[in-house]
């Protein structure tokens, strides 16, 4: 039999033995253990070293506020770090190691910052890093040369780079009440809301429903609690209408009644299922909550509270009843409320000694001084720990009489031996998520702790959670919650069960902290003192929150689980004020780590939502090369065989020029305008004038931001008096739906306009170039196309092949261009007859790249060059700018620094040495590749102009239009590109526009 394993007793299942390691050692353990339960029952003490000390630690609770005892578990070339032991059952082949110590656990050389005392104390990075260094690095931060060596030692558990080859689900649940916790309060409120016909999810982060009722020693109506908790887990397994998730806890509580949570399918098997995931996260959203997720004990703050041996009363008692595993033989107790006396009689119960009780109170009830007589320990009442005794395990305790007005009296002090110390200092129920909802939590002096508000929106307390520690009374609360939450009036008269023994007083004594020599740790996971406390104090952190962050005190994984309150009452001690003056910090999720396969479950990859044009099987079956635009896939490049990129541009865009070609243009942001008030919604929206826009006419647009920067651009057309169509960049349309949808909503909500994104209603395909016209003529019916019917900006509707359409005579590209919608179900068959009616007149599909290049030589301006820092007259658009009417921006268009000269405008540059251009290359007066500088601005977008025969670019350059003609240079350190330049006019390509208007 192991060390500290009882003979008998407990729930885990003895005729089960399973085998694991730990930092490489082999154990044994049984089916229903911990790793803390099976490490404890073969005798080990030592589970880790502290964050920041690297003191010796040992197991201090029995769950999921364990801030010592985290360990790594491998599983196979993975590793996850900073899982507490008290959390891992124990498999066949379960490894876990260690973390924070080298070389060893029992030999941590860091452990020699134990001697650094005051000088990394809280906040000594903030003060000992940021001066400059002197002597020879003078100039230097020292924080520059520590750095590397600091971010190593930070931290706890190492993350691996291993591949994790899991699997992780994520679903979505619906529910009328989410049950949290199944302790006796949650299981009676699953039970009545459960016969009320509503659909239940109850959840249990443990791996077995019951809470404290398995290992409470309690009975309920005359049977063991575990067997009542059994029974009503039974019943409501036979409803269709619940939902029963254990080891799931629930981490979040956001907006809507919507709560996160991750069950840990199978962490605790050798094996898993195949296609079993490790983990399933969840998104509940229910109509009403009920959280009955119970208290935390907490520790209370003294020298050397930190040893291995000290341990909270409720989880040695835990380890006793539920594990049969003693935390010690010889077992001395402090504590400053009534509950740990039960844990002592437990204790000795299953064949530990205990050897004494200091209590901090200077009398105890009746009640107490019988459970320390049957336990047979020695009982001190107005007595403290002041110290511990032993190296990597605790050997003895030093006690002296106290007085929470005098403090200790250090004269009388005793040693006694002991090779556990089981602690109580009052319980804290658990509000985390409460807090989460926005409850304001509430003082209670009578428990020495924050309590939620007596109900909040959409979430019902029950139990321990709500400050209620009789077990019959926090039955009769959950019974109350279920019926409440599920929309049932509550019972006339409420039946208390039966529970023996009878409750103990739950409330604490005001004492947290006893003060003697020595450290006394109130956040054992990040080693903050009660002296860093009162330093925090002493240097102006007097807010909760500022303290948080100055010491690091309940951050990260702790969440203030053990150490809020204790740290407070320092705190509230030495501002002179009560603890609720103080207040608390706002608990944030995660409640519990959560691992990020589980929040990433399904999604990995590419995450963006493939947005597929109507078109978009043709171009694939059409030996389109797609890649992802803004959310949307288009076409790049339709190449043939051998084809470079370059080539197939080249070739798409020369032919368009030559004869004609097509492109999908279905992407383009698409927004209806209508109502009365449309078209004075766009003379504010827009820059230039569209209340005189003609019906059935289009016209370019401009959008400016209030801060008179250029926003977007793009046509609207008039289709009806008051009915338009707006086209945006593909990049920009929900931004600009956003825009627009502001201004209605908040800045003109008297104007009667309805906006409505009709992007996916619409497919697009523009068809540009000589022969154009020609085609189009060849296979509409009902309209003509000719110069007088369809002049520029003009709008006509008509049939191709019998489908719907709408055209307009617009161009992009230089040529004489028009655009095609129909509606998106009719997008490939209209697509194909143009396909087929152009194929006379040698017309070519072509993509973004061969698009690219003909806006560029014509000098049009996109996202590269509307970036959020350019206005509309740095891109030579100041043309568009109406004097006539404000508009959005027009306030802040012509202020001091947007009317500079030298400001960046657009240019175009063609390159001399006949050699490629980038996007992003600086251009400068003078090339120096070693030291690269003088930049004058840079390259937005470049290609290989098939018109020109050369390299062109667009650029923004300071003092740009004055630069035409001269020359300049290439400098791109990072492709290693240098050579010269001649800036010239943006308008590379037919500048009069007669290709477009003929």
């Amino acid at each position: 039999m192991s060390p500290r394993r009882t003979p008998s007793g407990g729930r885990i299942d003895r005729l089960r033995t399973i085998r694991f390691t730990f930092d490489g050692t082999a154990y044994t353990g049984h089916e229903g253990d911990t790793l803390a339960s099976a490490l404890l029952a073969n005798g080990v003490s030592l589970f880790g070293r502290s964050f920041k000390y690297h003191r010796p630690r040992g197991v201090l609770t029995s769950g999921v506020d364990e801030p010592n005892a985290l360990v790594t578990v491998l599983r196979g070339e993975v590793r996850e770090p900073n899982i507490p032991a008290t959390m891992v059952e124990i498999h066949d082949g379960l490894t876990a190691v260690s973390q924070n110590r080298f070389p060893s656990l029992a030999y941590d050389v860091s452990a020699i910052n134990q001697l650094g005392g005051k000088f990394i104390s809280a906040g000594f990075y903030y003060k000992t890093f940021m001066g400059p260094v002197i002597g020879p690095l003078k100039g230097t931060r020292f924080w520059m040369l520590c750095e590397k060596i600091i971010r190593r030692a930070a931290g706890l558990g190492r993350a691996g780079h291993a591949a994790d080859p899991s699997r992780y689900e994520r679903m979505n649940a619906f529910c009328d009440v989410l049950v949290v916790g199944s302790g006796p309060a949650g299981l009676a409120a699953a039970h009545e809301a459960a016969q009320s016909g509503a659909q239940v999810i109850l959840t249990e982060l443990d791996p077995c429903f019951g809470g404290s009722a398995n290992w409470s020693g309690e009975t309920i109506d005359g049977e063991p609690a575990a067997t009542w908790a059994s029974d009503v887990v039974g019943e409501l397994k036979t409803h269709d209408n619940v939902r029963l998730l254990k080891r799931t806890t629930v981490w979040g509580y956001y907006d809507g009644n919507t709560l996160a949570a991750v069950e840990r399918v199978s962490d605790h098997k050798d094996t898993p299922a195949k296609g079993a995931p490790r983990h399933r996260h969840w998104t509940i959203r229910a109509k009403n909550v009920v959280l009955a997720t119970g208290a935390l004990e907490r520790p209370l703050v003294f020298p050397g509270n930190d040893r291995p041996g000290v341990m909270m009363a409720s989880a040695a008692m835990r380890y006793a009843n539920q594990y049969g595993v003693l935390a010690g033989e010889k077992i001395a107790v402090l504590a400053n409320n009534d509950s740990a006396y039960r844990a002592a009689a437990a204790l000795a119960k299953a064949g530990a000694r205990i050897v004494a009780i200091a209590d901090l109170r200077s009398d105890v009830s009746a009640a107490c001084r019988t459970l320390a007589s049957e336990a047979g320990a020695e009982l001190l009442t107005g007595h403290a720990v002041i110290g511990t005794e032993g190296g990597k395990n605790l050997s003895g305790v030093k006690l002296a009489p106290f007085s929470a007005t005098l403090g200790v009296s250090k004269g009388n002090a005793r040693d006694i031996g002991a090779d556990c110390l089981i602690v109580s200092g009052g319980w804290s129920p658990t509000i985390h998520l409460a807090s989460q909802a926005g409850a304001r939590p509430v003082w209670s002096d009578d428990l020495q702790a924050f309590l939620p508000p007596e109900t909040g929106k959409g979430w019902i307390g029950a139990g321990a959670f709500n400050g209620t520690f009789s077990t019959a009374e926090v039955i009769s609360e959950g019974f109350s919650a279920g019926r409440k939450a599920a929309g049932q009036p509550a019972l006339e008269t409420a039946t208390l069960p039966d529970v023996e023994p009878a409750p103990l007083d739950p409330n604490p004594a005001p004492v947290f902290e006893i003060r003697a020599k020595g450290k006394a740790f109130v956040d054992l996971q990040h080693d903050v003192t009660a002296d860093d406390v009162r330093l925090a104090h002493l240097e102006g952190f007097v807010s909760v929150e500022h303290l948080k962050r100055y010491t690091t005190l309940g951050m990260a994984t702790d969440q203030g689980k053990g150490s809020n309150v204790p740290g407070l009452a320092i705190m509230a001690e030495a501002l002179g004020k009560p603890i609720p003056e103080v207040g608390t910090t706002r608990f944030r999720p995660p409640y519990a780590p959560v691992s990020v396969g589980a929040l990433a479950a399904e999604r990995f990859g590419d995450l963006k939502p493939d947005r597929l044009t109507p078109m978009h099987d043709w171009h694939l079956e059409n030996s389109a090369t797609m890649y992802s635009a803004g959310l949307w896939f288009r076409p790049m490049i339709y190449g043939g065989p051998g084809e470079t990129i370059e080539q197939a541009y080249v070739r798409e865009a020369a032919a368009t020029r030559e004869t004609a070609g097509i492109v999908d243009v279905s992407t383009l942001g698409k927004i209806a305008v209508q109502g009365p008030d449309a078209a004075e919604f766009l003379d504010r929206v827009y820059s230039n004038v569209f209340s005189t826009l003609p019906v059935g006419k289009a016209r370019y647009g401009l959008m400016l931001r209030e801060d008179g920067l250029v926003f977007d651009d793009g046509t609207t057309w008039r289709l009806g008096e008051h009915d338009f169509l707006m086209t945006t960049t593909t990049a920009n349309a929900g931004k600009v739906m956003q825009h627009l949808e502001y201004f209605l909503d908040v800045v003109w909500p008297d104007l009667k306009v309805h906006l409505t994104s009709v992007t996916d209603q619409w497919a697009g395909a523009a068809i540009g170039g000589p022969k154009a016209r020609d085609i189009l003529a060849s296979c509409v019916t009902g309209t003509r196309v000719d110069n007088e019917a369809l002049p520029f900006m003009g709008i006509v509707h008509g049939e191709i092949s019998g489908a719907p359409v709408m055209i307009c005579r617009l161009s992009f590209s230089g040529e004489m261009a028009f655009e095609v919608y129909s509606g998106a179900g009719h997008g490939t068959h209209v697509w194909e007859a143009l396909i087929e009616a152009g194929k006379p007149f040698g017309m070519v599909p072509y993509g973004l790249e061969a698009l690219g290049t003909m806006r560029i030589e014509k000098g049009h301006v996109t996202g590269a060059e509307i970036d959020g820092r350019t206005s509309a007259r740095d891109l030579h658009l100041g043309w568009m700018l109406s004097k006539k009417k404000p508009f959005i921006g027009s306030a802040m268009m012509d202020r001091e620094g947007l009317a500079a000269s030298g400001r960046l405008e657009l240019v175009g540059l063609i390159a001399l040495d006949n050699r490629p251009l980038s996007g992003g290359a600086h251009i400068v007066e003078e090339v120096d590749a070693a030291n690269p500088h003088g930049s004058l601005g840079h390259i937005t977008a470049a290609c290989f102009s098939p018109a020109l025969g050369k390299y062109i670019a667009l650029a923004l350059v300071s003092g740009g239009k004055a630069r035409h003609g001269k020359r300049a240079h290439i400098s791109d350190p990072l492709r290693n590109r240098f050579g010269p330049v001649e800036i010239v006019s943006h308008h590379f390509f037919d500048p009069e526009g007669k290709r477009m208007h003929g």
